[in-house]
């Protein structure tokens, strides 16, 4: 397995270089670009021959450039012990996430749409979310198997993130605070179904 460049010798350094980088990236993003590793190595004041050390090209950049890549978990510290609670904690802590960077959100969503049809796509739907959604839904796990778990957990993302923000705002007309509700009244209601009738189909 290779080294990341910037976890040998002068890390320090290495890890402000690779900072500045991603954020030269994620601001382009927000404007609504596509940087590329030049793009950022110039807005970073970074030489070019620097920035092709930390991402060999413009995938890796724009990987890295996604926002909130290293969070592992959205549950609170003191998460609760109901499923419905939990999940609606991590529900509004992705939605509020999604409105706090959803021009770069934006421009992800297009940049993945348009490398669908590429042999090698863009690493930019990564399916975090799937497994936020699962881990809340861990206090079912005693009586779901995996699979029922992950079939509602995919239900669930399909009516939150940027792809229902987008449909909700632009066609449907809501402010950013009623679709953000709406989404979390729609995950409730498909975990309520699911707790009453079973899982969704898997």
């Amino acid at each position: 397995m290779s080294t990341p460049y910037q976890a040998g010798g002068r890390t320090g350094q290495k890890q402000r270089t690779f900072d500045a980088l991603v954020a030269a990236a994620r601001e382009a993003v927000a404007a609504g670009l596509t940087p590329t590793v030049d793009d950022a190595a110039a807005a970073a004041g970074v030489a070019r021959s620097t920035a092709y050390r930390y991402f060999p090209g413009q995938r890796e950049l724009l990987a890295a450039a996604h926002p909130e890549t290293a969070r592992t978990s959205l549950l609170p510290p003191d998460a609760p012990d109901d499923p419905a609670a939990r999940l609606d904690a991590v529900v509004l802590e992705f939605t509020q996430l999604i409105v706090r960077t959803e021009a770069q959100q934006r421009t992800m969503l297009r940049l993945s749409l348009e490398e669908a049809k590429e042999e090698s796509p863009l690493p930019l739907r990564q399916g975090r979310a799937i497994a936020w959604i699962e881990e809340s839904l861990h206090p079912l796990r005693s009586s779901w198997s995996p699979a029922a778990m992950r079939a509602l957990a995919l239900t669930i993302r399909s009516a939150i993130g940027i792809e229902a923000l987008v449909w909700l705002t632009d066609i449907g007309g809501l402010t950013r605070e009623q679709a953000v509700a709406s989404m979390r009244w729609s995950a409730q209601a498909l975990l309520r179904q699911a707790v009453t009738s079973g899982p969704p189909p898997h």
